[in-house]
């Protein structure tokens, strides 16, 4: 069986996992955050992308706040109560800024799939983060 990466950071790193329902929901989000355009970038350059300003641009498309919530309402149904519930979280937790080019309403909306992103990877669940990451971008037509 194939370890999965976070695996290799805690054994490497002589880290014990930490209870992920303990974190809070900003630091879920920094971690989903990093995680989606993982997922994303990957993608883009699997589909054959090679030049990096068209990979940025392609990339920026399908990162921004306006994007991820059209991600998250693509999926939404699809959530069970656990996946929603640290959604909510997300959405809700109190930030300190918004980009210039997102609303708030965008902005709180990513967040929310951002800590999702966080939570799943903690939980090791690398198949759902791509099951949910692929469904969106196709309902949402990105």
């Amino acid at each position: 069986m194939e370890a999965d990466l976070l695996t290799f950071v805690l054994k490497d790193f002589e880290l014990a996992p930490r209870d992920v329902n303990a974190m809070p929901a900003l630091t879920l989000a920094y971690l989903g955050d990093c995680v989606y355009e993982l997922v994303v970038r990957t993608l883009l350059v699997e589909r054959g992308i090679s030049h990096v300003s068209e990979l940025n641009k392609a990339a920026v498309m399908l990162v921004r706040a306006s994007a991820q919530k059209d991600v998250y309402h693509a999926v939404q149904a699809e959530l069970s109560e656990e996946e929603a519930a640290v959604f909510r979280r997300g959405r809700n937790a109190k930030s300190t800024s918004c980009p210039k080019n997102a609303t708030v309403a965008d902005y709180h909306t990513a967040t929310g799939l951002e800590a999702l992103m966080g939570y799943l990877y903690l939980k090791g669940r690398t198949d759902r983060i791509t099951e949910l990451i692929d469904k969106g971008i196709r309902g949402a037509g990105l």
